[in-house]
């Protein structure tokens, strides 16, 4: 591993801050010039490593995956860009990749709980009311922070989306989880589960596509952050059309929730709703595709340092991991662009290094 790493481009260590001179020292980032030669030097504009809010390493379409599936998918995210990942339920116990210092950082959140018999087979505990609580709190001690809850998904008997726990149940989930010292997420599609989710005390919501004005302002105050995760929302047409003949009225839904996709995430934006990207990987939605996500939130309306910011600084922030500052680990991107200007150079990256070691691009030893 090279021991010191020269940047001699233009240091991002916000969206809107800009520094000159930055090294990376025994995979440590510092302002300060060393006092010996680079090893290597990597010109272009640097940014923290970005961060998908919403991925699920080690899980497929039928459940857990092998261990070298689950290395392939890190690998991909890597590959892409992807640093930090918070883990959005996996059946795998992923830790073994926590200690590979050539795998993406994985925040865990254990494995998903949903209602029994009301969401994917093998991907999830599926438990009752009664024991969502006990459930949660299980989980939050088995995660790393997180706990993942599936709110919502198409009752077959009422023929359409239902919430999948009753009120009183959620608030007893979130109050064990945070007794535990640990937030939860939630999979919510319907409107109607989001009023139970912010009474309940829930810390964030993925997906949010029955977000309606009700809800921005409680979204606000109370602190909660939405994970669109847009290019996973893009698959709801083909849901409905599937749908069709068995479920029309669940069909029909998930075609209005789809229609109004973009609107209410930049309505939510607007209103001062924390947004991060996520992409959803792990079984319809390949790995490796967290830029495809900036971008479909930047055609969504938000500013181009927005979207971004949604991957970057403000996502790291979010989860408590360090960004672009002295003595943090040196886990950035290079571009040949600036990417709060041109979001698709982040589809070419020039360099990406990884706890002080360049795990993509080209040595460029100095001369």
């Amino acid at each position: 591993m090279p021991e010191i790493i020269e940047f001699s481009g233009t240091v991002l260590t916000s969206p809107d801050s800009e520094h000159h001179g930055m090294w990376a020292v025994d995979g440590k980032l510092t302002f300060i010039r060393p006092a010996g030669n680079p090893d290597i030097v990597l010109d272009g504009w640097v940014l923290p490593g970005l961060t998908d809010a919403h991925c699920h390493i080690g899980l497929g379409p039928a459940g857990e995956v092998p261990g070298h599936v689950a290395e392939a998918q890190a690998l991909q995210d890597r590959n892409a860009g992807t640093l930090l990942v918070r883990d959005a339920g996996s059946p795998s116990d992923t830790r073994w990749l926590q200690h590979r210092r050539d795998m993406p950082r994985i925040i865990r959140s254990g494995r998903h709980v949903a209602r029994t018999r009301r969401y994917l087979k093998n991907l999830a505990l599926e438990v009752e009311p009664g024991d969502l609580a006990e459930t949660v709190r299980k989980q939050a001690r088995a995660g790393d922070g997180w706990v993942k809850l599936v709110g919502d998904w198409i009752d077959r008997d009422a023929g359409d989306l239902a919430p999948s726990f009753p009120a009183w149940a959620l608030r007893d989930a979130v109050l064990a989880a945070h007794e535990e010292g640990a937030r939860v997420t939630a999979h919510c599609f319907a409107e109607d589960t989001l009023d139970d989710m912010l009474d309940a005390g829930i810390d964030c919501i993925e997906h949010g596509t029955g977000l309606l004005p009700r809800h921005i302002p409680r979204f606000v105050e109370q602190g909660v952050a939405l994970v669109p995760t847009l290019i996973n929302i893009g698959t709801f047409p083909d849901i409905a059309e599937r749908a069709d003949v068995k479920f029309p009225v669940y069909a029909a839904h998930m075609r209005s929730l789809w229609t109004r996709r973009n609107e209410r995430v930049l309505e939510a934006f607007e209103a001062g709703v924390r947004i991060l990207a996520g992409t959803d990987a792990g079984t319809v939605i390949a790995h490796g595709r967290i830029v495809d996500e900036v971008l479909a939130l930047n055609a969504a309306g938000l500013p181009a340092a927005a979207a971004l910011d949604s991957a970057a600084w403000a996502a790291r922030s979010w989860l408590g991991a360090e960004g672009v500052t002295e003595g943090a680990s040196a886990d950035v991107l290079v571009c040949a662009e600036d990417p709060r200007e041109s979001l698709t150079t982040l589809k070419t990256l020039r360099s990406v290094v990884l706890r002080g070691e360049l795990v993509r691009g080209e040595l460029q030893p100095r001369e």
